[in-house]
């Protein structure tokens, strides 16, 4: 059996619409996954953290599945903050992978349908976010509606 890739993003989960925040150190996952619970809670919607920093991928059933290193379950790093612990789930299947969106340039609509690679052999849809929204989870469910559902 091959050992699970462990990643550097943030997996949460949103009703029962798993989201994986991937991007380069610094852009801002955890601050983003951690307003779009925030944002899910105040419209009563369940909301889970599963992994911040490291995630473990496997698949079943031809689903992408995020895990968490037991060391950091529950615990989501807030750049300039500190640590704090949240509601978490020790797994979830993934349904979105959100990425950063670029607000200007050839870029600035994203191509639809997109695909992201995760690493070999994992991929999810991708959406894309700015960090500086002011409701993230909003503009996440206006572009993919099945999100909290």
């Amino acid at each position: 059996m091959t050992e699970a890739p462990n990643i550097h993003a943030t997996a949460i989960v949103v009703g029962r619409t798993g989201l994986l925040f991937s991007g380069p150190s610094g852009w801002g996952k955890s601050m983003l996954a951690f307003s779009c619970m925030t944002e899910a809670r105040r419209l009563g919607l369940f909301t889970a953290l599963v992994a911040d920093d490291q995630v473990l991928l496997s698949k079943e059933a031809g689903s992408v599945i995020a895990t968490c290193p037991p060391s950091i379950a529950g615990l989501i790093e807030l750049r300039g903050t500190g640590i704090v612990r949240q509601d978490h789930i020790p797994t979830a299947t993934m349904h979105y992978a959100v990425l950063p969106g670029s607000a200007s340039g050839e870029n600035r609509v994203p191509p639809e349908g997109e695909i992201v690679s995760l690493a070999a052999g994992f991929s999810l849809p991708a959406l894309r976010l700015l960090t500086n929204v002011p409701s993230p989870l909003a503009i996440l469910m206006a572009k993919a509606p099945d999100i909290g559902d």
